[in-house]
């Protein structure tokens, strides 16, 4: 058993959750922080309640940490507000290394969580950004495309041709364990994609093939898609939403890295693995 506690924030999550389970198979001590938390197990893993707007909630969950986890608060255009005074309270406390999940959209200094970024150096000695593309779970877990998928049998966007490196978010919680885990902590930010770039049409027409079922890409103007997110989540973080979409669009994202193989040894899994296995 390792002398370390890791704090893993959203640990109910996408990446928190799968953070958590792999820190605990390689025999690592954590608290899972969330605002439902599970039960706690008997693998050295421990549940708090956490709410970043509720300051209460925050010295239980740092308790013993001396490294975490740190999913923003979703939807918040400026989560810097409520995630500063806490990384603070956090080295205080006596945490030494910080992985901090962001977006390969926002830089060091960008806006949301690219102001968080930018002074996570600063504050931790040891620490890591993770620079993740867009997730595959987008099209199964719980969210607006798997829905329409469902419901219409499309995918709606404003990204037009643009192409996206997917990824899979079990690659990102493994790096994510390595960062947190290894000797020498990255002490950078991190671009995370799949092996490979594909448009929402590549995306519609692998879904289809995989699960026999018709998915076709319904291409939305940026500002359709706003109206469309902002019936559901705030209009601030709608409009976020779609100026991606149209950054996609101009080519922004048309990219691929060799980053999980670097870091974990292994090559990224491809979409059309991703669906076989969690789509079918």
């Amino acid at each position: 058993m390792t002398e370390h506690t890791t704090l893993v924030t959203g640990a109910t999550g996408t990446t928190g959750s799968r953070v958590v389970s792999g820190l605990s198979a390689l025999g690592h001590r954590v608290t899972g922080a969330s605002r439902h938390p599970a039960a706690p197990d008997s693998a050295g893993t421990g549940a708090v309640r956490f709410d970043w707007y509720d300051p209460a909630t925050h010295p239980a969950a740092l308790r013993d940490a001396d490294r975490m986890y740190l999913v923003p608060p979703v939807g918040d255009t400026d989560p810097a507000a409520v995630m500063l005074p806490f990384l603070r309270q956090a080295r205080e406390a006596g945490v030494r290394r910080a992985v901090l999940l962001s977006s390969s959209a926002i830089p060091a200094g960008g806006p949301a969580v690219g102001r968080v970024h930018a002074v996570l150096g600063d504050l931790f000695d040891q620490w890591a950004v993770l620079r993740p593309s867009w997730f595959m779970q987008n099209f199964s877990d719980p969210h607006m495309h798997a829905g329409s998928i469902r419901e219409e049998g499309v995918i709606m966007s404003a990204t037009g041709t643009g192409r996206v490196g997917f990824i899979d978010a079990n690659d990102i919680a493994a790096v994510a364990v390595r960062a947190l885990t290894d000797e020498h902590a990255p002490n950078t930010d991190l671009v995370l994609t799949g092996p490979e770039a594909l448009g929402y049409d590549d995306v519609a027409a692998i879904i289809a093939d995989v699960t026999g079922t018709p998915v076709t890409h319904r291409p939305l103007g940026p500002e359709q898609l706003r109206d469309r997110l902002a019936a559901s989540i705030p209009e601030r973080f709608a409009t976020l939403l779609a100026d991606l979409d149209r950054a996609i669009a101009d080519g922004a994202e048309d990219r691929t890295t060799d980053t999980v193989e670097r870091v974990t040894g292994r090559r990224a899994r491809g979409f059309r693995a991703f669906a076989e296995e969690e789509l079918r």
